[in-house]
């Protein structure tokens, strides 16, 4: 599974982008392979260029996890985090960031850890005051939001991009079912005229089987079940009509949530 086939990196980007900008921290993420997927944010010079620049620095940097928190701490004492992705269970990528300094720095320290990588100490001293200082909480508290923001955002891609398909059905079959329901509408008015049209000729035929007596006796009795009928089936029609009204108003809401 890769993040890059199911979702727009650019809103990956974003919310990293932010996050760095709100929070002052640095912030890069990439997939299992290893490979970015964003551009990195907030990283300065003092790691990139200088402390990890060197060859000595690069050496020296090796990151322990703290107390297996997902934070971690390099040589120079810059604190690091890291955030797994994962989809379902499974991991597909991981952001990690950090480059902060969790105490004010002890500038006479670092100018000695300068000298040890061959770094020029001004310049890296310079470089220093541009790091962010942040207690070690807020640096954690900040990772975790950042993880929860981005995971919630990746599953949802991934639930959107895998039932695209059913919900493009589901919009299709909700435009069949109106269609169907205005038929369905259209016949039982038909209908509903034709029961009317019953009861009136039922009710002209009663009254021409009054008039002839006995002689019509038996076609007033067929006429009155006609009209008994007619009743019966204008009681029907109503009924008919109530429950498709519902059922409209029930397409009808499906159908606004694909507008």
């Amino acid at each position: 599974m890769h993040i890059k086939d199911f979702m727009d990196l650019s809103k990956l980007q974003e919310i990293q982008d932010k996050f760095s900008t709100c929070t002052g921290l640095a912030a890069i993420a990439m997939d299992t392979n290893g490979e970015y997927l964003t551009k990195g944010s907030n990283f300065t010079d003092f790691c990139m260029k200088y402390t990890r620049g060197s060859s000595e620095g690069n050496k020296r940097c090796v990151k322990c996890d703290k107390e297996g928190t997902g934070t971690y701490y390099c040589h120079a004492g810059l604190m690091d985090f890291s955030v797994d992705i994962k989809v379902n269970g499974e991991k597909v990528g991981v952001i990690i960031g950090g480059q902060t300094l969790p105490n004010p720095p002890d500038e006479e320290k670092f100018r000695g850890i300068a000298q040890e990588l061959g770094i020029d100490p001004e310049q890296y001293i310079r470089a220093l005051r541009k790091v962010p200082v942040s207690s070690e909480e807020k640096i954690r508290s900040a990772a975790d939001l950042l993880g929860i923001v981005v995971n919630q955002l990746v599953n949802l891609e991934y639930f959107k991009h895998n039932n695209a398909d059913r919900l493009d059905l589901l919009q299709e079959e909700v435009k069949n079912s109106t269609t169907l329901i205005q038929a369905i509408n259209d016949n039982t008015s038909h209908l509903k005229t034709i029961a009317n049209k019953q009861k009136i000729l039922s009710l002209n035929a009663s009254i021409e089987a009054a008039r002839s007596g006995e002689a019509g006796l038996g076609f007033n009795v067929v006429a009155k079940s006609m009209q008994d009928l007619s009743s019966q089936s204008a009681i029907i029609y109503n009924e008919i009509e109530k429950s498709v009204a519902e059922i409209t108003r029930t397409i009808s809401a499906l159908s606004s949530l694909f507008e």
